[in-house]
């Protein structure tokens, strides 16, 4: 276990040599902890790419690594306060399961945020991104991850937010594995 966690922080920290920080994520739940390094990219597309890596691990000594590349801006329309983004997210796992499986797969999805217009900013947010079996590798047979949370901005650099997070791999022997289904409070620190 521990080597395996040096190692995914090994890569990350190499990984995060070749980007600047934007900023970072911390978030936390009673069973679960997932760190993210965010970073941004003006060269793709009008309003740039947020890409982010990641790592998930729960009190089973599962542990997810995950890269993503979100592009999003708000709609053509009157409302400025509706950002939508779609994109591409990789995961990599080592799962702690009665048969210990491991693998990866890519994932495309979305998400949605509201900033309801206020003196102390709060916003709503949706994200979800699946893996079908054709991209999946290894004992994974899919992922599916949804998130929705309700954010407050402390500072312009700091939101502080509370949601909740179902995290699901399906396992090539048929088991929908659970890695989070809870409940999480989190903060996410912009540079």
């Amino acid at each position: 276990m521990k080597l395996r966690l040096t190692t995914v922080f090994i890569v990350l920290f190499f990984m995060a040599l070749r980007v600047e920080a934007a900023g970072v994520d911390f978030r936390l739940s009673s069973k679960t902890a997932e760190f993210s390094y965010l970073t941004e990219s003006s060269s793709f597309g009008y309003g740039g790419a947020d890409m982010g890596f990641g790592v998930f691990i729960n009190e089973n000594d599962d542990i997810l690594t995950s890269g993503s590349i979100l592009v999003s801006g708000s709609s053509a329309g009157d409302v400025r306060a509706l950002h939508f983004g779609v994109g591409a997210k990789v995961y990599l796992g080592f799962l702690e399961t009665i048969t210990n499986d491991n693998g990866g797969a890519l994932a495309i999805g979305g998400r949605v945020r509201y900033v309801f217009p206020a003196s102390t900013p709060l916003a709503i947010l949706f994200e979800g991104f699946v893996a079908p079996n054709v991209v999946s590798l290894a004992d994974f047979n899919g992922v599916r991850e949804f998130r929705v949370a309700l954010e407050l901005e402390v500072t312009p650099s700091a939101r502080a937010y509370v949601g909740y997070k179902n995290l699901e791999v399906e396992l090539n022997n048929g088991f929908d594995y659970k890695l989070d289904d809870k409940a999480h409070i989190g903060v996410r620190f912009s540079f």
